[in-house]
């Protein structure tokens, strides 16, 4: 049934009428029948008329009483825990398998905690509140989540070392079942590391001091190798020493995806740290698996590229608005010259403001004042104590404009390189996404099989990421992940009792909490919903029963009469 406006025309006026109406299915037809007519709609509602009978229909509905209960006294009056995050990422968690995988590696091995609840909230608090074991154990009280009201601090300790023992085993069984899930070829992957330091002062085999791409060389740090497949999704993912260089990171991680993953043919896209004769030997040399690749060069650094492929003229071939390419082969190497003309008119424009500061330096304070001077140094000539501006450093500067240059062995066209090149921020956004949404610090573990543990679990964390974040671009979702996060959180679960009953409500979606619950293909729970029974109060003390004592007047002294 359903409340509907019939409106009537009389001597020209237009009058509205509320009814009741029923609509029945007879056949292949729906018919409408009015139950009531309630009267003019401006009547009743201005005598108070529809108030009232609403008011009175509501006291048959106890999830109303229980919405309106919660408005009158307010949610602070009851116990709220968010509840948007692990609706969404729960459902993500199970469709990715990992509770039959954990199950499955556990193996035999019996934990007297939920195994695979522990590492969800693991993961769940990466992305929602990054901190130490101790203060998730704490945050798991302000979760609603199936599982997580029995989870202890010894519990987390206890899945850290379970995921760094079975970090191998579980990076294996997580690429074979994305292979099926997801694509059955795996033909682009995208290399990249980082570091992350650590809060401690000694070092370890593991946990050694570095180059720190976080600028804090004070510190020990980890260096983290992922590779990604073409859609942003990780692969694989490795966890080397600190002082490990991105050539050696590079090598050890070709040999994983080659004899753990059992990869065959791809091809490998790094960026210009990982290229060096070594690494192109490495990838090619394999008999058995031998990959093909775009890697990044240095321009500056390499000969042949800044004397050879940059000055080879040639016509650039358009690829998009801001990407121009065009192809030169030496000795046999195929490079493809990349060049962005927006990016060129920039450097150029820089590189005239540095010139022309440093003629009016060198003019006015004299040659002393640009010695050290870092943003000078690669345009200063210093012969007998004179300084001068290097003419042929400004030009060869100028043929680095907007550009870049690929090496491959690959047959592909020369603009599906390049495009496949520009696809490395993939891999680079899942770097940033895990040390600034994901937060792989702080990590405050002092040995090295509880670091490794931890940041199997940011992986996982990572994957739920990327994996909604996936979903969300395929339905054109533009939401930034912040806000999503903030609105996901605002959805919160409040317990309360009404009449001998418990009940929990959902608060209203806020923001854009929708677009992630759409992505992720749940639906969200009702607005009310009905626990059960609520506990029995605690019984009162009973009255202590009189001990069986003799009244004092007993003991009194009887006195006879004489």
């Amino acid at each position: 049934m359903f409340v509907r406006v019939k409106r009537s025309v009389r001597d020209g006026y237009t009058y509205e009428y509320l009814q009741i109406v029923e609509s029945r299915r007879r056949g292949s037809a729906v018919r409408q029948r009015v139950i009531a007519t309630l009267g003019r709609k401006n009547e009743i509602i201005a005598d108070g008329t529809l108030d009232n009978l609403l008011t009175s229909l509501a006291s048959f509905s106890q999830h109303l009483k229980v919405v309106e209960r919660a408005r009158s006294e307010g949610l602070a009056a009851h116990g709220s825990r968010s509840w948007g995050p692990s609706l969404v990422f729960g459902r993500l968690w199970q469709r990715q398998g990992l509770p039959e995988i954990l199950a499955r590696l556990a193996g035999d091995r019996r934990f007297e905690f939920d195994l695979e609840r522990t590492a969800f909230a693991l993961a769940l608090q990466r992305l929602c509140e990054a901190g130490s074991d101790l203060a998730g154990s704490q945050w798991l009280s302000t979760v609603e989540a199936p599982g997580f009201e029995g989870i202890q601090l010894q519990h987390l300790y206890r899945t850290v070392g379970f995921l760094a023992e079975v970090r191998e085993e579980l990076e294996r069984e997580l690429y074979f079942r994305d292979r099926d899930l997801f694509t059955q070829e795996l033909d682009l992957v995208f290399i990249d590391t980082t570091s992350t330091f650590l809060w401690r002062d000694e070092e370890s085999p593991l946990v050694r001091r570095g180059h720190s791409r976080d600028r804090r060389p004070d510190q020990p740090q980890v260096v983290l190798c992922v590779a990604v497949d073409r859609s942003g999704f990780p692969v694989a993912w490795d966890i080397l020493p600190g002082n490990t260089a991105d050539a050696k990171a590079f090598a050890a991680m070709i040999t994983r995806l080659r004899t753990r993953l059992k990869i065959r043919r791809v091809i490998v896209v790094a960026d210009r740290g990982m290229i060096s004769a070594k690494s192109i030997q490495l990838l090619t040399t394999s008999a058995k698996a031998p990959f093909d690749f775009i890697l990044g060069t240095r321009m500056r650094r390499q000969k042949e590229v800044s004397e050879t492929v940059l000055a080879r003229a040639g016509r650039y071939q358009s690829v998009a608005d801001n990407l121009e390419v065009k192809e030169v082969v030496v000795g046999g190497r195929r490079y493809i010259v990349c060049r962005n003309p927006h990016e060129q008119i920039k450097d150029a424009s820089a590189r005239e403001a540095i010139v022309a500061k440093l003629e009016a330096t060198l003019k006015q304070h004299g040659p002393k004042s640009v010695i050290g001077n870092k943003g000078f140094a690669r345009f200063v000539s210093v012969a007998k104590g004179s300084v001068t501006i290097n003419r042929k450093a400004v030009e060869a500067d100028a043929r680095l404009d907007g550009k870049f240059v690929l090496q491959t062995n690959t047959d592909l066209p020369a603009d599906e390189v390049a495009l496949a090149y520009k696809s490395l921020w993939r891999v680079e956004r899942a770097f940033r996404e895990t040390k600034s949404t994901l937060e792989v610090r702080p990590i405050f573990h002092q040995n090295d099989e509880a670091i490794v543990g931890h940041i199997v679990a940011c992986f996982l964390a990572l994957r739920l990421e990327v994996d909604l974040q996936r979903r969300l671009d395929e339905r054109g979702s533009q939401v930034s992940w912040p806000d999503l996060m903030r609105d996901l959180r605002q959805l919160s679960a409040v317990d309360l009792s009404l009449d001998g009953e418990r009940y929990r409500l959902r608060t209203d979606l806020q923001g854009q909490a929708h677009e992630a619950f759409a992505a992720a293909g749940v639906r969200p729970p009702a607005t009310v919903t009905h626990l059960g029974d609520a506990d029995p109060p605690p019984p009162r003390n009973p009255r202590p029963k009189p001990r069986n004592v003799v009244p004092k007047s007993s003991l009194r002294p009887t006195t006879h009469a004489t």
